[in-house]
């Protein structure tokens, strides 16, 4: 989208091969505006077992610009991103900006499911996390960083390797002793059609990712659980049955509200049941996250070392 800013802006698209459908769009759009300045990269070499991370470090040379904003290629910003983003940094203090993202097209219910997880939960458990400990990672979507500062972690070729480059990247940065702040605007995650299947397998990458990142704080996470307590109470004294589902309904209640303040929508509120499921399912994911160390990511099956990083299983 146009953006609200009148300052000097490139924007390099990287593609791994120019076969790629995208290639196509990215031509027809910037005809459209030849004025702005853009370039469309092929980034065919393999850096790193990362892909995503592998393109931003070929295109990493040929950034023009003193401030860096990476993002993911299914994500949509509002006008004022860039408005809002850059004169953050004229807080020195600040080394990473980045902003918290909802899933926008929700539209099967296994979408759905992964909505609670990411409009309800997610944002605000990492608000929590913010209240009571330094921030030492970064949101994937979108994040934006000075040049300088990139090169002093390595730049991208340091983070080639790692399943969570988003996680590194933040930590790296806060190494530095620099703060990492978020953004007030959201951005919106726009997903082709996903089945049940290929947001179980989402879900599960992601926790193992999170468990290998953050192993303790992971593992106590269970904590959060709003249904699996009240569902345990009403096992153990069945009396208590009134007061569990009275729990229960709290939680329906909040992740029903959590997500109208994030979206600022009410579209979800009919599936307002769909929270104690996925609480239940969260539960079932937390449990097989501690199982094994492979995930499926970009229809590879890879493995994640303790370390963070990423091999092929074939190649062990």
């Amino acid at each position: 989208m146009t953006q609200q800013y009148a300052g000097p802006v490139q924007i390099l698209f990287g593609v791994a091969s120019p076969d790629d459908p995208a290639c196509t769009l990215v031509s027809e759009l910037m005809g459209e505006h030849p004025n702005c300045d853009a370039a469309l990269i092929i980034c065919n070499q393999t850096v790193g077992t990362n892909g995503k991370v592998s393109s931003l470090a070929q295109l990493e040379p040929a950034i023009a610009h003193d401030l860096v904003i990476i993002s993911d290629s299914d994500v949509f910003v509002p006008t004022e991103f860039l408005a809002n983003v850059v004169p953050m940094f004229e807080d020195a203090t600040i080394g990473l900006v980045n902003c918290f993202y909802r899933i926008a097209n929700p539209s099967t219910l296994a979408m759905r499911w992964e909505a609670v997880a990411v409009n309800a939960d997610f944002w605000s458990q990492v608000l929590q996390s913010r209240s009571i400990q330094k921030v030492e990672f970064a949101l994937g979507a979108v994040m934006a960083l000075p040049k300088a500062q990139l090169q002093k972690i390595g730049g991208f070729n340091a983070l080639a390797d790692y399943l969570a480059d988003d996680y590194e990247l933040g930590r790296r940065v806060a190494k530095t002793g620099k703060r990492i702040e978020f953004s007030t605007i959201a951005v919106d995650c726009y997903e082709a059609q996903q089945s049940w299947g290929k947001v179980w397998a989402h879900q599960l990458r992601w926790a193992r990712t999170i468990r290998i990142c953050q192993p303790a704080p992971y593992f106590m996470s269970i904590l959060n659980n709003a249904t699996i307590w009240p569902v345990l109470w009403m096992i153990v004294d069945p009396q208590s049955w009134a007061c569990a589902v009275g729990f229960l309904f709290f939680r329906m209640l909040t992740a029903t509200h959590l997500q109208s303040r994030l979206t600022r929508s009410n579209k979800h509120v009919v599936y307002f049941w769909l929270a104690p499921i996925s609480d239940l399912l969260g539960l079932a994911i937390w449990a097989l996250s501690f199982v094994g160390n492979t995930v499926i990511w970009r229809g590879q099956r890879l493995r994640v070392q303790s370390d963070g990083k990423l091999t092929n299983p074939t190649n062990d």
